[in-house]
């Protein structure tokens, strides 16, 4: 067993540090708390290649390892975690159009997304269908050689700056099982009839937009169907979750650590009775939970990240690591604050933001009770074992 990263590993690692240490910290307060879009970052992740992770080398991208790839949104979101939503959406976006894409789909996007040139994102979930995503209500109809879109989408992220979405519909409304009659169409954002009617409000996960859409008889040429062939789009989209899994399981580590960097620097500065707060057992009791949690979460992460770079399916691994890691970064973001005292609620310091971020890593790429319906699942079946 080797629970190390390999030199490689570590230099990029490195050189994401650099980039938050250097674009990302010293304006994501400001930032977050004043509304600005992060164009500036956003230009400075193109430059270093990171809208291209997942799309294969031969459409320009960097084809990271799912180590790597983990990586990356454990470093981002130790940052800011919402800027790691921009670069989520994104590359899962890429990673289903380069898995399950014609070739004439592929070359059409792939290029141009890998390096940032083209945004996109991923056009689910609706107002009322997230984890019941055959419940959808979203129809595409066929009119000659084109379909027909119409209907509302939610809760997207990177709607207002995307170039293409790989969008979630009902090509045959009537057929039984729902999702044997679902596909997903790569549809062009300056169509008419697609609209982003509205940003909603949120708590956390700010830097990065979620909002509404309407199509409104978006005609989509036939060409858009992804793969060619309909009746096969919950597969595709659920085909990328794993890795989604992933991604989040690296954001929730990255804001678990976040805030034990926090709490542990603030307990060596912070006095009381003439003394650093560090040297108080109540509080030392606190910084070993964040320390120990926040390193299980992390090895429970990259395990399952290492399985994928094997080529198994990790169901139950990206699972539990969501699962796991997501739980860890709220109970670590909570106990953060509580080591900070009354300044751990003030907006001049970082772990208000970490406390406001980490709930919405156990709802992403679905909740946490559905991660235990998985887990339990991939036991049951014998796909994962345990001992």
């Amino acid at each position: 067993m080797d629970f190390t990263f390999s030199d490689e590993q570590l230099a990029f690692r490195d050189a994401l540090r650099s980039l938050v240490d250097r674009e990302i910290r010293p304006v994501a307060n400001e930032w977050e708390h004043s509304g600005r879009y992060p164009t500036e970052i956003v230009a400075a992740m193109r430059e270093m290649g990171l809208f291209g992770i997942t799309t294969p080398e031969e459409y320009g991208g960097l084809d990271l390892d799912k180590v790597s790839f983990t990586l990356v949104f454990e470093e981002i979101a130790r940052g800011w975690m919402g800027i790691a939503g921009i670069l989520g959406s994104h590359n899962l976006s890429c990673w289903i159009i380069a898995h399950h894409g014609t070739d004439e789909q592929k070359e059409q996007w792939l290029p141009r997304l890998a390096t940032g040139e083209c945004r996109t994102g991923i056009g689910l979930t609706e107002p009322g269908a997230g984890t019941d995503l055959q419940g959808i209500r979203t129809t595409a109809t066929r009119d000659g050689d084109d379909y027909i879109v119409r209907g509302t989408k939610t809760w997207i992220t990177n709607a207002r700056h995307a170039d293409v979405l790989p969008v979630l519909v009902k090509t045959d409304p009537t057929t039984s099982p729902a999702h044997h009659g679902m596909s997903l169409l790569l549809i062009d954002t300056a169509s008419d009839g697609f609209e982003v009617s509205r940003d909603l409000g949120k708590l956390g996960y700010k830097g990065t937009e979620s909002c509404e859409l309407f199509f409104d008889d978006v005609r989509v040429p036939r060409s858009a169907l992804l793969g060619g062939v309909e009746g096969r789009g919950m597969q595709q989209a659920l085909s990328g979750l794993e890795i989604g899994r992933l991604n989040i399981a690296g954001r929730s580590v990255g804001i678990a650590q976040a805030s034990y960097d926090a709490a542990l620097k603030y307990a060596k500065e912070r006095e009381a009775f003439g003394r650093p707060i560090a040297d108080f057992q109540a509080i030392q009791l606190k910084l070993a939970d964040i320390a120990t949690q926040t390193q299980a979460a992390r090895l429970m992460t990259y395990w399952a990240a290492a399985k994928a770079d094997s080529g198994e399916r990790i169901d139950g691994e990206a699972g539990m690591a969501k699962y796991f890691a997501s739980e860890t970064a709220i109970t670590a973001s909570l106990e953060s604050m509580r080591v900070h005292g009354g300044y751990g609620y003030s907006t001049e310091f970082d772990v208000e933001r970490y406390y406001r971020d980490a709930p919405l890593m156990s709802i992403g790429e679905g909740t946490n009770d559905i991660m235990r319906t998985v887990i339990a699942k991939a036991l049951v079946g014998g796909s994962l074992s345990i001992g």
